[in-house]
């Protein structure tokens, strides 16, 4: 019998549990180690953050739902991966042995490369956890009894940019309700060299169309933006041209601001030997497991890939939901082959999905592969676009619950496009 231990239990890591459960059997021991008891649905963290979800409806408590499926839960922080010998150190003082491990565990975020970013010790806010996300909604009802200046956007560095859009326009919308959107200027500020590349090299006409979207809504911008500080109530901005040369120099007064950070790997991932790239991304090769290591492979936010391309001011590729669910698919075919002494074969689509909700209408993007050039490239914009992001959480968040190990972001694609088969 072997044991597979997932570390993570987030978009990647709770579906690779129910995915090896069916594909193993009972024969095989699966845990899954995360660092809180719950999941937690985060493509509904800018709704959060304006009060239009709460904790309780975005999270899952893990415990009860994976014991159901015969997979063990510890809820505790990994502080070590000793993987000469094949085990994880956990802060509670336990160690846990496996024979596989899937490293899921998402990202450390960044705050401290932009002094005085952060929600914790910082003056600006999150939405990259539902901690966060709350904490920016006590910020975001201050804004409110005190309307002022906002600032939006990403930082230098930063690889998801399609939460950074969603909260601008959320916000856009939000405000309107509460009637005081007109005492309250909104700047975008973003490391993309322009409105829609997404660190994707734009999808389609995601340019044109996100940059009408924010002069209907009067939200200005500033592109190519590195950010260097944040002090309380004021960030400072040098926005770069073509060259990577300081183009203009912004001091940026704010009462509310929302940075993404950029993103590294978690420190136990990170201090392996051989293991990750300089900022601590695990290192895999097409099927999903580490060449220095052949019994740990990697899925989602923590696996290395390269930017699309160079940019005046870094950025990085994101790993969005419809991708993660692919390399896990490939690993739990990769991890069942291996145990059945076959070879592994199996590889990831890396292909791109996304519903952004922008408040009163939303966003969708497909690309197929995410790094260009693409076999398909479709981005579409419309009040349904809302409604399918709405419909689309409460049918994820019912799979966390029953169990359930369907691929959820490719059948979601499939509604979404009206066609019967996708083709890789």
């Amino acid at each position: 019998m072997a044991h597979v231990v997932i570390l993570g239990a987030g978009i990647g890591g709770v579906p690779a549990a129910y995915e090896l459960r069916d594909a193993l059997g009972e024969h095989h021991r699966i845990t899954v180690v995360n660092a809180t008891d719950y999941f937690q649905f985060v493509p509904s963290n800018p709704w959060v953050a304006v009060g239009w979800r709460t904790r309780d409806k975005i999270t899952v408590p893990l415990g009860r739902y994976l014991q159901q499926r015969r997979i063990e839960f510890i809820a505790s922080r990994a502080e070590e991966i000793d993987a000469g010998n094949n085990r994880l150190i956990l802060d509670n003082g336990d160690s846990v042995n496996y024979d596989y491990l899937l490293i899921a565990t998402g990202p450390h975020l960044a705050f401290e490369e932009v002094s005085g970013s952060g929600p914790i010790s910082g003056h600006t806010q999150s939405i990259c956890t539902v901690d966060h996300a709350e904490r920016s909604l006590a910020d975001f009802r201050e804004l409110l009894k005190n309307p002022g200046p906002v600032i939006v956007g990403a930082a230098p560095g930063a690889s998801c940019f399609g939460p950074a859009y969603e909260y601008a326009a959320v916000l856009d919308t939000a405000l309107k309700k509460h009637k005081v959107r007109d005492r309250v200027p909104i700047t975008f500020v973003t490391s993309e060299p322009y409105i829609g590349h997404l660190g994707l090299g734009g999808v389609g006409d995601s340019k044109g169309l996100l940059e009408h979207e924010f002069r209907n809504r009067h939200i200005r911008w500033i592109t190519n933006a590195r950010t260097t500080r944040v002090e309380p109530g004021r960030m400072y901005v040098d926005e770069l041209d073509v060259d990577g040369e300081v183009r203009k120099q912004h001091e940026l007064e704010f009462r509310h601001a929302m940075m993404l950070p950029a993103f590294k790997g978690v420190d136990a991932v990170a201090k392996v030997p051989d293991l990750c790239n300089p900022r601590g991304f695990v290192i895999v090769d097409q099927h999903q497991r580490s060449p220095a290591y052949p019994n740990i492979f990697a899925a989602g936010v923590c696996i290395a890939i390269p930017p699309v391309e160079a940019t005046p001011v870094p950025t990085g590729a994101p790993k969005t939901g419809y991708m993660i669910e692919s390399m896990v698919t490939a690993i739990v075919k990769n991890i069942q082959a291996e145990l059945g002494g076959q070879p592994v074969t199996a590889k990831a689509t890396w292909n791109a999905f996304c519903l952004a909700d922008l408040g009163d209408t939303g966003a969708a993007f497909i690309a197929i592969p995410q790094i260009p050039p693409r076999n398909v490239t479709w981005f579409k914009k419309g009040k349904w676009v809302h409604w399918a992001k709405i419909g689309f959480e409460k049918y994820f968040l019912r799979k966390v619950r029953k169990g359930v190990s369907e691929p959820v972001f490719e059948k979601w694609v499939l509604k979404i496009m009206g066609i019967n088969r996708l083709k890789q």
